[in-house]
């Protein structure tokens, strides 16, 4: 009994209907199905898209896991801390950093900027050094060789590995009392920039020069750093690692991983994401709407065909899972449709890059396969309670005239 529901419920969908509105109204509900599930497909993947792009765009400003202290801005017994970090085997690499705000000038122009103090072994951690696109990356031979951001280059004008053009860096100097001459009121030192990279907004107005500049322009001891930044091997192990840093360093140490740093920013991205579902999701659900009329409608059209099968003995139960199973094939056939056009206009964007964000950046997509499942499930939840709640035919509505 159970094949012969399904076998008659592929039949109505297949076969040529008694009425032409009845076809029309049947697959007017799986075309409706296809667009919003190639549409829902579409949109989650240019956000898992966007999420790469995010993820690329401060790929430059955190590291897997970063060291902090919290009784003051320099980390304490740093000596102690480098040989924990070379002994660990899942760290590949460390840095030292110290970053502060700082006032620039050149030829009378002026603008503040971030000057992010650096080891040699920077590049290991962050390889920052192949995004100079203009120039060289500083060659540590001396502390004031440093690269500027493109855009704070272009403000200022400073040409690029000019020994004859320097720029002057002012660091303004902690303390209190009257101020009686210039040098109580910062420490400056000229700079000559080598190179220059693009910020992607995320590092907008950065300075990235040799930790020997800041440590001078801060008149801090040598050796010292703000933070340490640490490259993994494995970046997926960074909570454990970070747990098993915390129990070796000890106390007056924070370690933040990447997410963590940036918290705030993945929290706004995951939230839109989830808005975007849930708006998608009611489309989908008023979409189903189309199928239960096409369910009712059918049973309209079929009547006289239920009320024979009915008299030759077919049960009810079996009647109504014939049109609850008329209602799956139609989300079936939605969903599959759907996936396939969503997925043809994905492949068409990443290989065309025709949708653009602006003249340069096109709309990012990546086909992921977890997105098959959520939009997959989010439409068959609705057609299956759809389906079911529309089947429910009575024998009343058979048996009276």
């Amino acid at each position: 009994m159970k094949n012969i529901a399904f076998y008659i419920a592929s039949r109505y969908l297949l076969a040529k209907k008694g009425s032409t509105a009845v076809t029309f109204i049947t697959w007017l509900a799986v075309g409706a199905m296809t667009v919003a599930v190639a549409a829902m497909f579409v949109i989650i993947s240019v956000f898992s898209g966007l999420e790469d792009l995010n993820k690329d765009l401060i790929s430059n400003l955190h590291a897997d896991l970063t060291i902090k202290s919290t009784s003051g801005k320099t980390i304490k017994n740093l000596g102690n801390v480098n040989k924990i970090l070379a002994a660990n085997k899942e760290v590949s690499s460390f840095s030292r950093m110290i970053e502060e705000k700082v006032y620039i000038s050149f030829n009378g122009k002026g603008d503040i900027a971030y000057l992010r103090g650096v080891d040699s072994a920077y590049t290991k951690v962050n390889p920052i050094n192949k995004d100079v696109f203009y120039g060289t990356y500083p060659s540590f031979r001396y502390s004031n060789e440093v690269l500027m951001e493109n855009s704070l280059d272009n403000r200022l004008s400073i040409p690029v590995d000019s020994s004859n053009h320097y720029a002057t860096i002012f660091m303004p100097k902690p303390g209190t009392g009257i101020i009686n001459k210039e040098e109580d009121i910062y420490n400056k030192r000229d700079i000559l920039v080598t190179g220059v990279f693009p910020g992607k907004d995320q590092l907008d107005s950065y300075i990235i020069s040799p930790i020997e500049l800041t440590e001078e322009l801060l008149s801090l001891p040598k050796k010292s750093a703000y933070q340490i930044v640490i490259k993994l091997k494995n970046p997926e192990n960074a909570d454990a690692v970070k747990q098993n840093l915390l129990s070796s360093i000890g106390k007056n140490i924070e370690i933040k991983t990447k997410e963590e740093e940036n918290a705030a920013f993945w929290k706004m991205i995951n939230t839109e994401k989830l808005f975007i579902y849930l708006i998608f999701a009611l489309v989908i659900f008023i979409t189903t709407f189309n199928l239960a009329g096409a369910i009712i409608i059918l049973q309209l059209d079929k009547k006289e065909q239920a009320k024979s099968l009915i008299s030759l003995g077919f049960p009810l139960s079996h009647l109504r899972r014939t049109y609850f199973y008329t209602g799956m094939l139609i989300v079936i056939s939605g969903v599959i449709t759907g996936l396939i056009f969503g997925t043809a206009l994905c492949y068409f964007q990443l290989y065309t890059e025709f949708f653009r964000a602006n003249e340069v950046l096109p709309f990012p997509v990546k086909i992921v396969g977890k997105n098959y499942l959520i939009v997959a499930l989010t439409a068959s939840v609705f057609g299956i309670t759809i389906s079911w709640f529309f089947s429910k035919i009575s024998k009343e509505y058979l048996t009276k005239n």
